[in-house]
């Protein structure tokens, strides 16, 4: 008896058939003892995502009774995790079904773990945000819904979770959709970014209406969960955007090819194209578009190429090709909204390191406008930002970037703060509102004498001459302070021998170093019990062994004789990591 060639299984169709499949990619939202492992590890189980063996070692373990699987353990693996029944850390999981291939995030609900959920939404074609339907919507559920608008998820399924636990009441099951919709309307009004939404009744625990709709529930008449997420649009992967190439790395082999190297962020781009480097401005057309496997007629988002222009330009790594007829903004000041994630708060005035894409600049925060208050929505009047707070900042950058506004690009829109100390993340930032280079200050485009103002912004503050008596150490704290802060200071000793021979060359020396921008230090230590600092005929005094009081001086001095830019004086601007 034989077969036909047709009825023989073909592996290279089955992979031609997997790689035609789009990719959706998922993160879960909710307070915590929502059910958002669960219900992952529930689903997974249903389309059969496990292997024999990773189910078995996870049988009769957790909080149920023996013989019986705890679906969470499916995707909470560390050993904290599973000791205390919570989600710590994000796990990743990802399935396929014949029409579309799944990739799931289990976040955290915890507040102290926010920022956890945040990075997972920045990245999220939906969300699956849950709701214990015994609870209804807690605090980090309607936290959680906001920060998913923040960050343009389009389209959120609210999983009201837990109907057995109502006995599958219905009434229950439309109150949390009310009064959650009223919540989600008001968000949208606030961001600015609506999300579509579908609210589902289920049970993760037990599988109802997760793969198959559930006949505890014949008074829904929607989809199953996994048919939602199979019915939602593809992603577009930032596609019909205009044309953004954050550079990398430049490619110089040998002296025949130069290439730029990167991911193209959302557009498409075909040989002859024209793009505009930015921020320089410079134009110039595409002249091949290589890859490892052979030059390409077109690219698209999110492809990494690398393109050759048709004349030779000064760019490298942080420079952004775009469009020429819809180009990105060349900007040093803008407005933002930033979710905090340090341990340590906000500081206005001290500097930070901003990654854009593939550049990175320093940055200052001279303002903060406000403070969101994520169980009222009001916009609340605030000096700095705790850990998870969302507020909306004005950032001075000290060097250009080239980007868009976050309504219009999730790549080019966004940034990261870093604390220049411990190197940690400090914030994630989605721009509002873009100032625009002008002829005034585009640096390429001035002529005669550097100003004062534009070493101003070079560097952060104004130049100065500050004069410092007191004890060594605290006078090295100071000086350490300063350094702490971003500040360029110069040190001088007045007891040196050679200014005592020079008495005038120290003025001199000290002046020219205020005009150059410079924060001049002129030190003379002594045994007194007294710091005294003086800058521009302003005059502070504190106690030797008060460290706190001295750094509060300081950066009121500083503020007072116009060297810091205005802003909040803060409970202590540098002194988290400068103590004696």
């Amino acid at each position: 008896m034989s077969t036909s060639a047709t009825d023989l299984f073909s592996i290279d169709e089955f992979l031609l058939q997997e790689r035609r499949k789009d990719l959706l990619r998922i993160s879960t939202a909710g307070n915590v003892d929502d059910g958002k492992s669960t219900l992952i590890g529930r689903l997974l189980y249903d389309t059969q995502s496990f292997s024999e063996d990773q189910l078995l070692a996870v049988l009769g373990k957790g909080t149920v009774a023996s013989r019986e699987t705890d679906f969470a353990l499916l995707t909470d693996g560390l050993r904290a995790e599973r000791e205390q029944g919570v989600t710590i850390d994000v796990a990743y999981r990802s399935f396929a079904t014949a029409r579309r291939k799944f990739v799931l995030a289990d976040t955290p609900g915890h507040e102290q773990y926010t920022r956890n959920m945040a990075t997972c939404a920045s990245t999220a074609d939906a969300s699956i945000l849950l709701i214990d339907a015994s609870r209804g919507a807690l605090r980090q559920s309607r936290c959680h819904a906001y920060i998913a608008s923040l960050l343009r998820v389009q389209h959120v399924l609210i999983a009201v979770n837990k109907m057995d636990l109502v006995n599958y009441n219905e009434a229950v099951f439309r109150a949390v959709e009310h009064d959650f919709s009223q919540w989600l309307d008001r968000i949208a009004e606030d961001t600015g970014n609506p999300v579509q939404t579908r609210f589902l009744p289920l049970c993760a625990l037990k599988g109802e209406n997760l793969i198959h709709r559930s006949r505890q529930m014949p008074w829904y008449s929607g989809p199953s969960l996994l048919e939602a997420l199979e019915q939602l649009p593809s992603a577009e992967c930032g596609e019909k955007g205009p044309f953004r190439f954050p550079v990398q790395r430049v490619l110089r082999p040998d002296a025949a090819f130069r290439g730029f190297a990167g991911q193209i962020a959302s557009g498409r781009v075909r040989p002859g194209d024209a793009v505009t480097v930015l921020p320089s401005g410079y134009s110039a057309c595409v002249e091949r578009i290589v890859t490892f496997d052979g030059d390409l007629t077109e690219a698209r988002a999110p492809l990494s190429v690398t393109l050759v222009l048709d004349r030779p330009l000064d760019v490298g790594r942080g420079n952004l090709f775009a469009a020429e007829e819809t180009g990105a903004v060349a900007t040093q000041r803008l407005q933002a909204t930033l979710m905090w994630m340090d341990r340590r708060p906000l500081e206005c005035n001290r500097r930070y390191l901003l990654k854009h894409a593939s550049h990175t600049v320093q940055a200052l925060v001279p303002a903060l406008e406000y403070r969101v208050d994520v169980d009222t929505l009001a916009h609340v009047p605030a000096a700095t930002l705790e850990m998870n707070d969302i507020g909306v900042a004005t950032l001075q950058l000290l060097r250009p970037i080239a980007a868009d506004v976050y309504s219009a690009n999730r790549v080019t829109g966004s940034f990261i703060l870093i604390d220049p100390e411990s190197n940690s993340t400090a914030a994630a930032g989605m721009m509002r509102l873009l100032h625009p280079e002008t002829a005034a200050n585009d640096e390429s485009g001035n002529a005669g004498k550097v100003s004062a103002e534009e070493r101003a912004v070079r560097w952060g503050h104004r130049g100065g001459v500050l004069e410092l008596t007191g004890p060594e150490i605290a006078l090295d704290l100071i000086e350490r302070d300063l350094f702490c802060g971003g500040l360029i200071t110069q040190r001088n000793d007045r007891d040196n021998a050679f200014f005592r021979q020079n008495p005038l060359l120290l003025a001199e020396l000290t002046n020219r170093q205020a005009e150059a921008g410079l924060l001049a230090l002129v030190v003379q230590f002594d045994d007194s019990e007294w710091v005294k600092m003086r800058i521009g005929g302003v005059e502070e005094r504190c106690l030797a062994d008060k460290s706190k009081d001295i750094i509060l001086a300081l950066h009121r001095l500083l503020i007072l004789g116009g060297n810091l830019f205005d802003g909040p004086v803060a409970d202590s601007p540098y002194s988290a990591s400068c103590e004696l």
